[in-house]
């Protein structure tokens, strides 16, 4: 896909403790291995928020796949990518990630779902980390990090008035709203005990599986900004389709989406 072409990046992250940063911070002197740490710093922060999430805390992952969806500017889909695969290496996805925001893709939008509370954040950390310059990105006071610009588009802030309710269900919820698979099986808290096993190809399907749902969410509120008709939003869905059945060879996640592939059917 021409580079010009693209104006939306759909992308999604997903990302695993870090052990070693974990003991340096959290435990130092102690006499723990990595599993070790990652557990006590779970079980603080389970105990924190009331039994409500053991999620540790962005400033303390790195990620282990990323995923991207090329949008043109009628809102049909010319590409997916996911970033170095598949070596999955973080310094490079980061790198990689920045430079197709930095130089590659310049007029085009960020969209994600909880983007700004997390994706986005994680990988400014990453570019602090590997000392990766994003000079256009924090100098444009506009740009990706104003929170009310079309730089980017965060679908969970959108929808939920900017944080005035609680978008209970989240971006699972709303891609069963349209029809589409949303969870199917693998859930974010399993993306660690998956890396664990070494199992970084299924990681990377669970990411794109949930860009694409990410994807159909945002043409969604493309029809609500009146920016496409409903019957034009249909007849893009019907075309991403055909394109993950005639890339399905070349991407195996492309296989469970469409197994678990429904059509919009409203009610009540």
């Amino acid at each position: 896909m021409d580079k010009k072409a693209v104006k939306y990046l759909v992308f999604d992250i997903e990302s695993v403790p870090d052990a070693r940063l974990i003991r340096m911070v959290k435990y130092p002197g102690e006499d723990i291995d990595d599993a070790q740490a990652v557990k006590n710093f779970q079980d603080e922060v389970l105990a924190n928020s009331q039994g409500v999430s053991s999620f540790i805390p962005v400033t303390f992952q790195y990620p282990v796949s990323i995923c991207v969806a090329k949008i043109a500017e009628d809102f049909t889909l010319g590409e997916m990518v996911s970033l170095d695969f598949p070596k999955f290496r973080p310094a490079e996805m980061t790198r990689l990630f920045w430079d197709g925001v930095e130089n590659n893709y310049t007029e085009a939008s960020l969209v994600s779902f909880n983007g700004r509370g997390f994706d986005v954040p994680l990988l400014e950390l990453m570019a602090y980390r590997y000392a990766v310059p994003i000079k256009r990105h924090l100098k444009d006071k506009f740009g990706a990090r104003y929170r009310f610009g079309t730089r980017h588009i965060d679908l969970h802030d959108w929808l939920s008035n900017y944080n005035a309710i609680k978008m209970q269900g989240g971006l699972n919820l709303l891609a069963k709203i349209l029809g589409k698979p949303g969870k199917m099986g693998t859930t974010g808290d399993e993306v660690y005990p998956l890396f664990l096993e070494g199992k970084s190809g299924q990681i990377n399907d669970y990411c794109t599986h949930d860009v694409l749902d990410t994807y159909f969410v945002f043409l969604r509120t493309r029809v609500m900004t009146g920016e496409i008709s409903r019957d034009r939003e249909q007849e893009i869905v019907r075309r991403t389709k055909k394109f993950l059945e005639e890339n399905v060879s070349q991407v195996s996640a492309f296989a469970k989406y469409l197994k678990n592939w429904g059509d919009w059917e409203p009610w009540p």
